[in-house]
């Protein structure tokens, strides 16, 4: 499988990696990380909100706090802005696989 791959200034081959998940059971919905998306990758929705949660996880429903989601993972451009500004370390990434027209 072929990724999408770049070239840095100095013609060195670069792979970006894009983002694919933000852990719920760790974003504290500080909103650090969608102020430095310059993409509207992400949103800040109401905990419980169009989310599906985990029959042992330890969630309140009356919990009123937020939690980041992926609104628009089709914009990412691989930047890792939103994870370098994560207290929690909620993001993981991977690379994205070239699609061919066939």
């Amino acid at each position: 499988m072929s990724f999408i791959t770049g070239i840095t200034l100095n013609g060195a081959s670069w792979t970006p990696e894009f983002v694919n998940a933000i852990d719920p059971k760790k974003c504290i919905g500080c909103g650090r990380c969608y102020k430095v998306c310059s993409r509207k990758v992400l949103d800040l929705i109401v905990r419980g909100e169009d989310m599906e949660m985990d029959e042992d996880e330890d969630y309140d429903e009356d919990d009123t706090a937020s939690v980041m989601t992926i609104a628009d993972a089709g914009d990412c451009i691989g930047c890792g802005a939103c994870t370098r500004v994560c207290p929690k370390g909620c993001y993981s990434f991977a690379p994205s696989a070239i699609l061919l027209a066939s």
